[in-house]
């Protein structure tokens, strides 16, 4: 799962239509997946750090929690339906949504982009 992450801040930096998009957000977003933390630090539009958790000490804005089935359908490159969104995977009960849902909102584009560039990297290997 870490190397997902790190390919996925990889990508990132080779986009700057969401550097542009996420040029206000600079915050740091949990991604929990089978218990296994990831810390996703934005700078700019920009994922500055990747950190792997568990961490008491490390403060996020709002995280995203999930088993590692549902976000590896998430991530196919046409996912069943309820794993197509962050939201959907919410509401068949597969994910849950946690911390201020108000900087989630006020960001959700770019934030839906980011998450699903695995998506996109899979769908240009094919």
């Amino acid at each position: 799962m870490i190397d997902r992450m790190k390919r996925m801040q990889a990508d990132l930096e080779h986009l700057p239509h969401l550097h542009r998009m996420g040029a206000l957000f600079s915050e740091t977003v949990l991604v929990k997946v089978d218990g296994q933390e990831f810390y996703l630090v934005f700078d700019k539009g920009r994922i500055a750090q990747l950190l792997e958790g568990p961490s008491k000490k490390t403060p996020y804005r709002f995280g995203l929690i999930t088993d590692g089935a549902a976000l590896t359908e998430f991530w196919t490159a046409t996912p069943k339906p309820g794993f197509h969104d962050i939201f959907a995977m919410v509401r068949i009960g597969r994910a849950e949504i946690i911390g201020d849902m108000l900087l989630l909102v006020k960001n959700l584009r770019f934030l839906k982009e980011v998450l699903a560039l695995p998506r996109a990297r899979h769908e240009v290997i094919k």
